[in-house]
């Protein structure tokens, strides 16, 4: 899987861009944290790269950059959890999943209808 990586808070307003012509997944990851290490490697292995074409994935080390988790809580109106996905779509968050409860199937399903 070839993530996009989020380092910068600039990136939210490239990104909110690319979501008037495509879905974003933005994916929140705790380096620290066995549940956030079980989820991305979940996503990981369901992945394939015809994905691409329908969604753009970006990855988000959290650890590294609580900044910008910050800002996308604030910026997508969503609690701060980790693991955490958002699918943003012109713009705004359409959908969030945590821990567990993160599926691939699911989100592609969201963005289909």
């Amino acid at each position: 899987m070839n993530w996009n990586q989020l380092t910068t808070i600039e990136q939210l307003e490239s990104i909110d861009q690319e979501s008037k012509t495509m879905p974003v997944m933005l994916f929140k990851h705790s380096t620290r944290c066995s549940i956030s290490d079980a989820a991305l490697g979940r996503m990981e292995r369901k992945w394939k790269d015809e994905n691409s074409k329908v969604i753009k994935p970006y990855y988000l080390d959290l650890i590294a950059h609580r900044d910008i988790s910050n800002a996308i809580a604030v910026r997508y109106d969503v609690l701060h959890e980790s693991p955490q996905v958002l699918i943003i779509l012109n713009g705004k968050c359409i959908f969030s999943q945590t821990h567990m409860n993160i599926s691939l199937d699911e989100i592609l399903d969201v963005i289909s209808v």
